[in-house]
C-alpha cells in the first residue's frame, strides 16, 4: 500500500476540513475567548473574547455618534400586556421569551426554594427579547410635536431569546448587542435612517473586521416581524454558509400605531411617527472566527485586536534575563508611544515564567497579529525577529529594533489589508452565476456525505418572487434568500426554478 502523504501537525483539532464545527469550538477553547455557562444556552466571555466585543462596541459607538445618535438605556423588563399589545399588530412575533411571574422566593415544604405562591406578580414581565415595546411607549410620551422629532436613540444592552440548540456567539440564549431605534417625521427620512445606518455596519465589517459582504434588502418571508423593509448585510464564512452580520429595519408606522407615538405637523395635523430600528450583536465575534481563524487558532484584524504586538523576551540564561526583558519593555515603551486607530498602541510584554515556545503558541492560537522575540543575541545586532499572525506560524523576519517601531503601523496595516483580500478572494471564487434549477441543486448538494459541510456556497440566481419557491428550496435543500442585492443596473432575466419574469438576481445560501 503506498504511502500516504504526511499531515502537518495544527495547534486545533480537527481541522476545518474534517469538522468545522468542532473546529470552531476547539478555536473558541484554544483562544479562551468564552465558556459555556452552567446557565444552559448561556455563556461566559473570557477577557481576550471580551476585549474584542469591548473594540466592536468602542469603534461602532463613535460611528454611530458621528452620524446623529445618543446612547440611552431602557429597562430589562417589558410587561406582557405591552408584548401582548404588539403582537395585535405586528405578525409572527417570536414567542420564545423568559418570563418573570414571581418576585420572592420561599422555602416549600420539602425544604427546597421556589416562588413564594404570595408573590406572584399582578402581571408577568418579559425579559427584554428586543426593545421596541418599552421604547415605543416611551417615545409616546416624548413625542408631541414635529419639533420633537427626528429621535435618534442606541442602546447597548444584553437580550434573552430561549434557544433550544445554542453554540458559543452564534446563538445563545443570552447574549450582547445594541439596538437602536429611531423615530422621524417624514417617510422619506426613515427609509434615509435605515440605509444610512446598514451603511455603517457595512463600512464597519468591511474596514474594521477585514470582512467583505453582500448588502442588500430582506425577502418579504425573511425581513423582521412587523418591518416594512428590512435591510442586511450577509458575510461568507469558511465553511461556505453565510451570516447575517448586521440589519436595518424600515418600520413605517406598524410600531408608532401598536404604541400610540403620535405628534402634530407642521400644519396642525395629528399623524404617527415613522420609526427604524437597527442592530449588531456578539454573533459578530462568532463570525469574524470563522471568517478569518485557520488550524492553528484565532485570526485577527488588527483594528480590533485586543493587543495589536506582544513581545516575548527569550532568556536561557541568568546573566541575560534582566537585559533582555529591559530591552523588550524599551521596545514596548516606543511602541505604545504610537497612535493607532485613535488610541496608543496596544502591547504586551510576555514575561511569565515559561518557556518561549508554549509562550509562542499561546499569542498564536489567540490570533495576536505581531509577535516580536528579543534573545541574547539579538541584544549584540540590534535585531528583533517579527512574526506576522497571517503569515505561516514558523516564518520570520529579523530587523532592526528602531526600524520596527518606525514600521509598525505599516505592517499592522498590510495585516489588515491582507486578511480582507483573503476573505474576499475566498469569497469571490464560491460565489457562483446559476443559470439552471439542476445547476442550483447540484451546487448545494454535497459531494461527499462524510463531508457535508465543505461545499455550496453564494448563488448568484434569478427568482420571479414567489414565496412557494423561497419554501419549497428551503425545505429541499435548507437554502434561503440571504439578501437581493443593490445594484447599480439590476440584470433581468428568468427565474431558474419557474421560468417566470426576474427583475435581478438575489443571494442564495445556507446559512448559520
Amino acid at each position: 500500500m503506498a504511502n500516504q502523504p504526511a499531515v502537518a501537525k495544527t495547534a486545533i483539532s480537527p481541522r476545518r476540513e474534517e469538522d468545522f464545527p468542532e473546529w470552531y469550538q476547539q478555536v473558541i477553547r484554544a483562544a479562551e475567548l468564552a465558556d459555556p455557562s452552567d446557565v444552559r444556552g448561556c455563556m461566559v466571555i473570557r477577557p481576550w473574547g471580551y476585549g474584542i466585543w469591548e473594540n466592536m462596541q468602542r469603534q461602532l459607538d463613535l460611528m454611530f455618534k458621528a452620524t446623529g445618535h445618543r446612547n440611552a438605556y431602557f429597562p430589562l423588563f417589558i410587561p406582557l400586556s405591552y408584548m401582548q399589545k404588539e403582537a395585535e399588530h405586528v405578525e409572527g412575533f417570536a414567542k420564545e421569551c423568559a418570563v418573570v411571574t414571581h418576585h420572592r422566593l420561599d422555602i416549600g415544604p420539602d425544604g427546597k426554594m421556589r416562588p413564594a405562591p404570595s408573590a406572584e406578580l399582578s402581571e408577568p414581565l418579559v425579559v427584554r427579547p428586543t426593545s421596541e415595546t418599552i421604547i415605543g411607549a416611551t417615545y409616546a410620551k416624548w413625542v408631541q410635536s414635529y419639533r420633537d422629532l427626528p429621535i435618534l436613540i442606541n442602546q447597548w444592552c444584553n437580550v434573552v431569546r430561549w434557544e433550544m440548540r445554542p453554540r458559543v456567539f452564534l446563538r445563545t440564549t443570552e447574549f450582547l448587542w445594541q439596538e437602536g431605534h429611531t423615530v422621524h417625521e417624514s417617510e422619506v427620512e426613515a427609509r434615509e435612517e435605515t440605509r444610512r445606518m446598514l451603511d455603517v455596519y457595512e463600512t464597519f465589517v468591511r474596514d474594521h473586521l477585514a470582512i467583505p459582504v453582500f448588502s442588500g434588502e430582506k425577502s418579504e418571508s425573511e425581513r423582521f416581524p412587523g418591518a416594512v423593509q428590512t435591510l442586511c448585510i450577509e458575510a461568507m464564512v469558511q465553511d461556505r454558509k453565510a451570516i447575517q452580520a448586521g440589519t436595518s429595519h424600515f418600520l413605517g408606522q406598524n410600531f408608532s400605531r401598536a404604541s400610540g407615538i403620535e405628534f402634530q405637523t407642521r400644519d396642525g395635523r395629528q399623524e404617527l411617527g415613522w420609526t427604524t430600528s437597527w442592530g449588531m450583536s456578539t454573533r459578530l465575534v462568532g463570525t469574524l472566527i470563522m471568517a478569518h481563524a485557520d488550524d492553528d487558532g484565532l485570526v485577527l484584524p488588527p483594528r480590533i485586536a485586543p493587543t495589536h504586538v506582544v513581545i516575548v523576551p527569550i532568556t536561557p540564561k541568568g546573566e541575560t534575563r534582566a537585559a533582555v526583558h529591559a530591552a523588550a519593555n524599551n521596545l514596548a515603551a516606543a511602541l505604545r508611544s504610537i497612535s493607532y486607530g485613535g488610541s496608543p498602541l496596544e502591547v504586551e510584554v510576555d514575561q511569565r515564567d515559561l518557556g518561549g515556545g508554549v509562550k509562542n503558541w499561546e499569542w498564536i492560537k489567540k490570533g495576536v497579529p505581531l509577535r516580536v522575540e528579543i534573545g541574547p543575541r539579538d541584544l549584540e545586532s540590534g535585531n528583533v525577529a517579527v512574526t506576522r499572525r497571517d503569515q505561516p506560524v514558523k516564518s520570520k523576519e529579523f530587523v532592526l529594533a528602531n526600524d520596527f517601531v518606525c514600521r509598525a503601523i505599516e505592517i499592522l496595516d498590510s495585516i489588515q489589508h491582507n486578511l480582507f483580500d483573503r476573505a474576499k478572494q475566498f469569497r469571490d471564487a464560491n460565489t457562483r452565476i446559476i443559470e439552471s434549477k439542476e445547476e442550483f441543486y447540484d451546487f448545494f448538494t454535497p459531494k461527499n456525505p462524510s463531508k457535508p459541510e465543505i461545499h455550496g456556497g453564494f448563488a448568484l440566481a434569478h427568482w420571479d418572487g414567489s414565496r412557494e419557491v423561497e419554501e419549497q428550496i428551503k425545505s429541499d435543500l435548507k437554502v434561503t434568500i440571504r439578501c437581493i442585492p443593490f445594484t447599480g443596473t439590476p440584470e433581468r432575466g428568468t427565474c431558474v426554478f419557474t421560468g417566470a419574469a426576474s427583475p435581478q438576481r438575489v443571494v442564495w445560501a445556507k446559512a448559520y
